[in-house]
């Protein structure tokens, strides 16, 4: 098993109460009882009025938080019911997903994501930068072409890469337990991080996510394919030993 850094990203979605906490606080354990095993990163992006109690409350080198969504604009204004970048970094926020398929659902285009890509940048968050396709995009083989797009209307060329994690969700995927076979899965992996580094002109090769069903039992087949950079993980990272079990069986 390669020793290259993984990350392991909850996506607690629409999840949790104060005494949520709890579930962090056994990951932050686990997470030092194995410092000194591999290298991880782990991420647990929760909803926004969780981020500044959880905070306080979390003692970690090993673990940080994140959001799961923003408004791209960076001050204050007459947006009823939004949060923007600048309001999560102060309560605590280190990383934020956007350009989730389910936030694309109600009307995130490339455009307005790149705005908030660009909001986010500003408070110097780490990106999720979410893209795939769905079903009907899949059968009609437009993979690739839907990524290309993807990325290229949601990024600018001058973007830091070392701020910006790809994760790969195809649509058809999430919640369903379907994930995608192997050789598909090695081949948009690489595609991704061929396709991005050519539009970003990095030297550095970009990071690619995996997300979608990912499991503690499917976690096995995903170790095998060395291109993948680590996971987002939905509904599992709801519970601290659905999340604790898929690292330790990544690592079996």
């Amino acid at each position: 098993m390669t020793n290259k850094l993984k990350y392991f990203i909850g996506n607690w979605k629409m999840f949790g109460d104060f005494g949520s906490f709890k579930i962090i606080s056994k990951i932050n354990q686990f997470c030092y009882k194995n410092r000194n095993v591999h290298k991880k990163k782990i991420v647990l992006c929760v909803p926004n009025i969780l981020i500044n109690f959880f905070n306080k409350k979390l003692k970690s080198k090993y673990l940080s938080l994140g959001a799961q969504n923003c408004h791209y604009h960076n001050s204050f204004g007459p947006f009823t019911g939004s949060v923007n970048a600048s309001m999560l970094k102060k309560v605590g926020s280190k990383y934020i997903i956007l350009g989730h398929s389910e936030n694309r659902l109600e009307g995130d285009t490339n455009q307005i994501i790149k705005k908030k890509i660009i909001s986010a940048l500003d408070q110097n968050l780490n990106i999720i930068f979410c893209i795939g396709e769905t079903h009907k995009e899949k059968i009609k083989k437009k993979t690739f072409s839907v990524l290309r797009k993807q990325i290229r209307n949601s990024l600018k060329k001058k973007f830091n890469i070392n701020k910006i994690i790809f994760a790969y969700e195809p649509v058809w995927s999430i919640g369903t337990n379907k994930i995608p076979k192997k050789n598909e899965l090695i081949n948009t992996i690489k595609f991704i991080k061929r396709e991005s580094k050519k539009y970003l002109s990095t030297k550095k090769m970009p990071k690619v996510l995996y997300g979608g069903s990912v499991n503690q039992k499917n976690i096995r087949l995903f170790s095998t394919i060395s291109d993948i950079d680590g996971f987002l993980i939905g509904g599992a990272s709801q519970s601290s030993k659905k999340f604790i079990d898929i690292i330790k069986n990544y690592y079996k």
